[in-house]
């Protein structure tokens, strides 16, 4: 029964994708992205670009820059933190775990499994130290392990805050030490039902009294039920303090990575949204998380653009619904962000946002498998994306994947996780 169930479903999947192909006339990044009618299908057109390596070669940055490999033999990094006296913290692992719904699920979810690492998660933070600025770090050490798919880190007066999949937890912490051998301390814990989308962003406010975390949907639409998505696809505000909570944005269907923006002190997010509408919707986005604002999810997208497949469907609520600030592509993926501060490399390079792309698998063109550069202006998008890390793809293969992005503005470098190599990347002037 299941080798028939696979069977009807590769063909439902081929069908899907003779009719997926993308416009290359549709313009969709920016804040007015083109979008296409709907193209719903029995299923949605999913290529993966196969594991390839590197095979000596590296990423490819813009001209004065230069790429080397950070950090080799990791298990699966995801986000990063440069602590304040510049070590580098690295969240590695991976969660989840919601079984599959329908039998489109299960082919989608063998096809993901295609462009991941063979490796197992560490379920662990390792530091790095490169005190010289050298790009070799003379000490690489696990700081703490034994976690549950830790992601978002911050660090803030003496604490280091890890949100895990299931819980907000934080360690007593000092910058220069190597290890952590005292228990963690739950702050709050995190939902975690099925955890379909286990990944929990996190950022600490500008005056380190908050912390947000990013909290995904359980399901693409809501097909699993709008029980199960309680207090998911959402945006939680926590007192560090006291660990209280309280939820500033909703329909923010996957929030991945937060970051504050450092000229206004404003939060930000880049978002995946939904599937099965087709190769070129629905944009994923960058945008300003605004306290007690709808994103739609699930009912409508990018504003009031209603989602024919959500029932019942909702319409005072599709009315509230405001549009994202800022379009990155349908299907790229966006895992990684963090903004240049203290004048970023300047020129270009100066003022702006590093996103973290780790690249589609439901259209037969692959978007994404890149980091981007987002130009800002009084705290505000201003301009078309720049290609800023490329060469993960190659001849059909995928050499990496990026995940998160850390830029330290002491040493002038961008660190880009490749979840796909296991390795991080160091992007630095040319000297």
């Amino acid at each position: 029964m299941i080798k028939h169930l696979l069977t009807a479903s590769a063909v439902a999947l081929t069908v899907a994708a003779c009719g997926n192909a993308s416009d290359p006339k549709l313009n969709q990044t920016g804040v007015n992205p083109d979008l296409p009618k709907p193209n719903e299908t029995l299923a949605p057109a999913m290529k993966i670009s196969p594991p390839a390596g590197w095979n000596g070669e590296t990423p490819t940055a813009p001209r004065g820059f230069t790429v080397t490999a950070f950090a080799t033999d990791l298990k699966i990094p995801r986000q990063m933190l440069v602590l304040p006296n510049g070590d580098v913290l690295i969240a590695e692992g991976r969660g989840g775990g919601a079984p599959p719904l329908r039998p489109k699920d299960v082919i989608a979810g063998s096809i993901k499994k295609q462009g991941n690492t063979r490796i197992d998660g560490g379920n662990r933070i390792t530091l790095l130290r490169d005190a010289n600025n050298d790009g070799v770090p003379e000490l690489r050490t696990v700081l703490v392990e034994n976690l549950n798919a830790p992601y978002g880190l911050a660090y803030v007066d003496g604490y280091l805050y890890v949100a895990e999949q299931d819980a907000l937890v934080r360690f007593a912490f000092q910058p220069g030490q190597t290890g952590i051998a005292t228990p963690a301390e739950r702050v709050t814990d995190l939902p975690s039902r099925l955890n379909h989308h286990w990944t929990k962003a996190m950022a600490a406010s500008a005056d380190g009294a908050r912390l947000y975390v990013g909290i995904g949907s359980n399901s693409n639409i809501g097909e699993r039920g709008m029980a199960v998505e309680e207090e998911r696809a959402v945006v939680w505000e926590i007192d560090r303090a006291t660990g209280a909570r309280r939820t500033i944005a909703t329909g923010i269907r996957n929030p991945t990575a937060l970051a504050i923006e450092p000229g206004t002190g404003l939060l930000w997010s880049v978002v995946n949204e939904r599937d099965e509408l087709g190769p070129q919707l629905v944009p994923d986005y960058l945008t300003q998380v605004r306290d007690g604002a709808f994103y739609g999810w699930p009912y409508s997208y990018w504003g009031q653009n209603i989602d024919p497949r959500v029932m019942p469907q909702k319409p005072d609520l599709v009315a509230k619904a405001i549009k994202p600030d800022y379009a990155l592509g349908s299907h790229v993926a966006a895992l990684g962000l963090d903004f240049a501060r203290d004048g970023g490399f300047g020129g270009a390079f100066a003022n702006g946002a590093f996103i973290g792309m780790h690249g589609s698998w439901n259209r037969q063109d692959p978007s994404g498998y890149k980091v981007v550069w987002v130009p800002f202006s009084n705290g505000r998008p201003a301009g078309q994306p720049i290609d800023f890390v490329t060469g993960f793809l190659k001849d059909g293969g995928a050499r990496g994947r990026p995940v998160g992005v850390a830029f330290d503005s002491a040493k002038r470098v961008l660190l880009v996780a490749d979840d796909l190599s296991n390795t991080v990347w160091r992007i630095a002037p040319a000297a």
